[in-house]
């Protein structure tokens, strides 16, 4: 069953309460110019992440002095295809957050078998949600009992049908919602 998309480019409703930890997800800014990118990025973040505790970045950060604009919260970050070597910054990375085990990968190739190619990274792996960018199309499903999910680009939407960012909520269960930018 496809995950939520929040159509209105409204601000994230936060918490409702019941203890449930929010992930922003993005990937593929590709943003060169710090200044910039970390004024539009910590918009964003007002605006959506605003319950967010934890930041997740699938790759393709370019300037990863951008990341600044995430300071304040805990931020993860793995390497994209466009992304120079950082040094501790990975290709790949597994999360354990609130119980959970996510999985966490830019991804490479054509976009018709990308996801084979990342669950196939953490074939051994246990986990309940794998996150990756590179398509730039937000996808938000499950398949054979993990959450796939990938979060759009919130800068470059290529062939999307619109610009995103997504939230991964962490309670029972792990779910996850695409959040529409553009208005």
């Amino acid at each position: 069953m496809p995950c939520p998309i929040e159509l209105e480019a409204g601000k994230d409703p936060g918490s409702d309460g019941n203890g449930i930890l929010k992930i922003g997800v993005l990937s593929d800014t590709h943003i060169q110019e710090a200044r910039q990118g970390n004024a539009f990025l910590h918009a964003l973040a007002e605006r959506h992440f605003a319950d967010a505790e934890i930041i997740l970045h699938a790759g393709d950060v370019i300037n990863p002095d951008i990341l600044m604009a995430f300071a304040d919260r805990i931020v993860h970050v793995v390497r994209g295809n466009m992304d120079p070597f950082v040094k501790g910054i990975p290709n790949r990375k597994v999360i354990e957050v609130g119980g959970f085990r996510i999985g966490l990968i830019h991804g490479w190739g054509a976009p018709d078998t990308l996801e084979e190619r990342v669950l196939r990274e953490f074939r051994g792996d246990l986990l309940d949600c794998l996150v990756f960018g590179h398509s730039h199309h937000p996808l938000c499903r499950r398949r054979d009992g993990v959450l796939l999910f990938n979060p759009g680009s919130p800068t470059d939407r290529r062939w999307a049908p619109f610009h995103s960012v997504g939230i991964l909520e962490l309670g029972d269960r792990i779910e996850g919602r695409i959040i529409r930018l553009d208005d």
